[in-house]
């Protein structure tokens, strides 16, 4: 896919979606409280939140405390609404699994965070139609198609 088609797709994708499972956020019950603000995937979950997405986040050792004001889910297959987007904050080698959930939820979009990409997970995604986004962040992605932001480290996209 040629990068105009790419970046109209992530932009139908970012703008008709509300409601996204966040598979590996970061929990404070495995994080020390202080370095907690400062992980990825929390500063990407409350940026989400404050641009009017429902984010669920999927981490078992978190059950019982609440990530950015949600109670976390232990699996995908435990939220219990429709999820436009499952995005994902866990090594490659794990999104096949990961993968095989969301075509089992329903989701319309898999998305691997930057640095996270599995061929494997790419086809099965494709063979369920659901639209497969790799290697990006999605929170950069939104700064740049809504904000008009550049990112920081341009020569990393």
């Amino acid at each position: 896919m040629d990068s105009n088609m790419e970046k109209e797709l992530i932009k139908e994708v970012l703008a008709s979606s509300k409601t996204i499972a966040m598979v590996g956020v970061s929990s404070i019950k495995s994080e020390d409280k202080s370095n907690l603000k400062r992980r990825p995937s929390i500063i990407v979950m409350q940026y989400l939140q404050e641009f009017g997405y429902k984010v669920i986040p999927v981490n078992p050792f978190a059950i019982g405390n609440k990530i950015n004001g949600e109670d976390p889910v232990a699996n995908l297959e435990d939220v219990t609404v429709p999820v436009d987007i499952v995005n994902v904050f866990r090594p490659s080698e794990e999104t096949p699994l990961i993968a095989k959930k969301a075509i089992k939820i329903g989701a319309k979009v898999l998305w691997l965070q930057f640095g996270i990409q599995n061929e494997e997970t790419k086809k099965l995604a494709e063979a369920a139609n659901i639209i497969c986004v790799e290697n990006k962040c999605i929170k950069q992605e939104y700064q740049k198609l809504f904000q008009k932001m550049n990112t920081v480290f341009p020569v990393l996209q």
